[in-house]
């Protein structure tokens, strides 16, 4: 999935944005080429160790009616490691006599708020199905979102079963003190569910421009779940029909994470601590705690305009009642040739090779068909060449 929203661009009248990586991955016979991680939210530092490829385009066109109103539709497919799907197709009125700078929309829609990058995850993220809202009105104080959402999709991938019906409160750029923005996003989930309740949820994130030293931006995330709401605004466990995943338990569950990102002339970075607690709710596992833990960053270090260091190192832990504890160590160093030398620029080109290691609990969670740790395995090399970029 793309790391953060694209910027539109006309062309020809049209909007074109998208997101796109790919290249050439190693690793030893009968070993993922990517995707190491004890599997929470923040544990994939994704640094030579995603070793997919896939490519997503929205194509759009906004139409002018005159006196300010204007109305769009919207667009996306996509396709990661040859499986087909959309990802968006909405369509947009706005300008309207009684709320000017609201825009108001229908379909699928993608309303991410702010991921961690080098994780590869948003953290507030209450789009992706079916349903229709409102964004950006202006209450003075700050920005007003909603959005109602049933628990399908374009592609009618749910479970149908649980009738899921979600609504989203979403309130932005409350200016809480001189270069802070404080962000409050509620989240309500109602339906009939075979394991676990309805629910309810809470994120607030509160973004720190010149942190301490200027040009560092800080970013503290406080986040609590129940049921079947996301920690993040979306649903939680409702299942496939397409894929053929059922529906999972409900679960209690909080997040607290801090990221710092800087550019200070050739040196860049994004880092995060995170830590994760999640109680199932419902099924035969109906009690059972996990606690997941992150640590990690990544550098970039522009030597000239058009190449730059990348370092990426992370630490990440998992503790399951009952169970010994899990540990994942990752570290990858990555030359990358760029267009620009900051940490933001796309596209970059990198050569990378990572170094992963865990002990024999994660070996044992992870040992399964199509898992990691295969035959025992406790550490891995991979190599490879990867492009990213976005627009």
């Amino acid at each position: 999935m793309a790391s953060f929203s694209a910027q539109a661009v006309e062309i020809d009248t049209f909007e074109f944005n998208g997101y796109m990586r790919g290249g050439a991955y190693l690793s030893p016979a009968g070993t993922p080429r990517g995707g190491y991680t004890l599997g929470g939210d923040t544990q994939k530092f994704r640094l030579g160790n995603e070793g997919d490829n896939g490519i997503e385009f929205g194509i759009g066109k906004t139409f002018d009616v005159g006196n300010g109103m204007k109305w769009g539709v919207q667009y996306m497919p996509s396709v990661w490691n040859g499986k087909y799907a959309t990802a968006q197709g909405f369509a947009t009125m706005s300008g309207l006599d009684f709320a000017p700078e609201a825009t108001f929309w229908a379909g699928q829609r993608r309303l991410r708020i702010q991921d961690v990058h080098i994780v590869d995850y948003y953290l507030m993220d209450y789009g992706d199905n079916t349903g229709a809202g409102m964004t950006g009105y202006n209450l003075g104080y700050a920005k007003l979102g909603v959005g109602v959402f049933t628990g399908g999709t374009l592609d009618n991938n749910t479970a149908a079963t649980s009738n899921a019906r979600r609504i989203n409160v979403d309130l932005s750029e409350i200016q809480s003190n001189a270069g802070g923005t404080l962000r409050i996003l509620a989240t309500l989930v109602n339906g009939s569910f075979q394991m676990g309740r309805s629910g309810t949820g809470l994120s607030l994130s509160h973004n720190q421009s010149d942190f301490l030293v200027n040009g560092l931006t800080n970013t503290i995330f406080l986040q609590s779940a129940s049921g079947h709401a996301g920690l993040n605004g979306q649903f939680q466990g409702l299942g496939d029909v397409a894929t053929g995943s059922i529906e999972q338990p409900g679960m209690q569950s909080m997040r607290i994470a801090e990221t710092v990102t800087w550019q200070s002339g050739a040196f860049g970075g994004q880092a995060l601590i995170a830590h994760q607690s999640a109680k199932i709710d419902g099924g035969i596992n109906n009690g059972l705690s996990t606690r997941d833990f992150s640590l990690g960053g990544r550098m970039s270090y522009a030597t000239s305009r058009n190449f730059k260091w990348l370092v990426e190192a992370g630490t990440t832990s998992r503790r399951i009642d009952g169970q010994a504890p899990q540990y994942l160590h990752k570290f990858t160093l990555a030359p990358t040739l760029a267009l620009a030398p900051e940490f933001w620029s796309r596209p970059e080109m990198r050569f990378y090779v990572t170094r992963a290691n865990w002990n024999s609990s994660a070996a044992a969670a992870n040992s399964g068909v199509g898992g990691f740790a295969v035959g025992g395995r406790t550490s891995i090399t991979l190599t490879g060449i990867q492009i990213e970029t976005w627009w």
